[in-house]
C-alpha cells in the first residue's frame, strides 16, 4: 500500500460506509484525513461502521442522503462543506447495479424505465450533482475529483446494458469534467474488475472463479485496492487529468 501524509486534508466520500468507498474512507482517514463519508438514509449499518472508525482513532463522520435525488445531494454536500471547513478532495462512489443477479443483454424487457432511471440518476447523474455542489470549494483549494467508474464502461458486459451505459458515461464524464473544471480541479477516474463488495461477495464460486481465471494476476481485487488508485490519483499525479485508471488484475488484457 502507498503512503502518503494527508494532515489536514478534507474528504467527502459518496456510499461511503461499504465496499470500495468504506475501503477509501479509511485509508484517507488513515493517513491523517478528516473525511465524511455519505450514506443513504435506510443504511441500518452506517452508524456503527462510522463508530467503530471513530473508536479507531479516525476523523471520520456521517452524513445521510441519496445521490439519486437531487435536493439531497445538494444538503449532503453543503452539510460536508460546512463540517470539514472545506474541501480537498471528491471521491463519487455510490452507485448501484439495481439487480441482485446480472441481467442478460438479450433480456431487454428487463430495462424497463424505472430501471434505467434508478441507474443513470445514481451512477451517471449522482457523480455530476456532487461535482457541481462541490465545484467552488474545490476550486478554491485546488483539489481533486475521482470518480468510480468500471471495466464494464470500457466495453465489458457488466451487470446490464444500462449499468454498463451508466459506467461508459462516468468515463465521459470524467473527461468533460477535467476539462469543466481546470485549471484548479484535477478529475479522474478508477474502473474496477470485479471486485470483493458486499454485491459480488453473493454470487457463486463458480462465477468468482471466472473472475481469477480472467485476470492474469489470478486473483480478485479487493477494495483496497481500488482505494490505493484512488488515493494515487488524489495525493499524487498532479499531472493526470480526465484520465481513467484500470484495476482489474489484468482481466481486460
Amino acid at each position: 500500500m502507498i503512503t502518503a501524509n494527508l494532515d489536514g486534508k478534507r474528504v467527502f466520500v459518496t456510499g461511503g460506509t461499504s465496499g470500495i468507498g468504506l475501503a477509501c474512507v479509511r485509508t484517507f482517514a488513515s493517513m491523517g484525513a478528516v473525511v465524511v463519508a455519505n450514506h443513504l438514509p435506510d443504511d441500518t449499518q452506517a452508524t456503527s461502521v462510522i463508530s467503530a472508525l471513530s473508536r479507531d482513532g479516525y476523523a471520520v463522520s456521517g452524513i445521510a442522503g441519496s445521490v439519486a435525488e437531487p435536493e439531497e445531494v445538494l444538503k449532503c454536500v453543503e452539510h460536508a462543506i460546512h463540517r470539514l471547513d472545506g474541501l480537498d478532495y471528491l471521491i463519487n462512489n455510490a452507485g448501484t447495479p439495481g439487480t441482485t443477479e446480472p441481467i442478460p443483454p438479450e433480456d431487454l424487457d428487463k430495462m424497463t424505465e424505472e430501471f434505467w432511471h434508478l441507474i443513470l440518476s445514481t451512477n451517471l447523474l449522482g457523480c455530476f450533482r456532487t461535482a457541481k455542489a462541490a465545484a467552488s470549494a474545490l476550486r478554491s483549494s485546488g483539489g481533486a475529483i475521482v470518480n468510480i467508474a468500471s471495466i464494464a464502461g470500457l466495453g465489458t458486459q457488466g451487470s446490464s446494458i444500462a449499468y454498463a451505459a451508466s459506467k461508459a458515461g462516468v468515463v465521459n464524464l470524467t473527461r468533460s469534467l477535467a476539462r469543466a473544471l481546470a485549471p484548479n480541479v484535477r478529475v479522474n477516474a478508477v474502473a474496477p474488475g470485479q471486485t470483493a463488495t458486499p454485491w459480488t461477495e453473493g454470487w457463486s464460486d463458480q462465477r468468482k472463479q471466472i473472475a481469477i481465471d480472467k485476470s492474469v494476476l489470478k486473483k480478485r481485487s479487493q477494495p483496497e485496492d481500488i482505494a490505493e488508485a484512488v488515493l494515487f490519483l488524489c495525493a499524487g499525479a498532479s499531472m493526470m487529468t480526465g484520465q481513467t485508471i484500470v484495476v482489474d488484475g489484468g482481466m481486460t488484457l
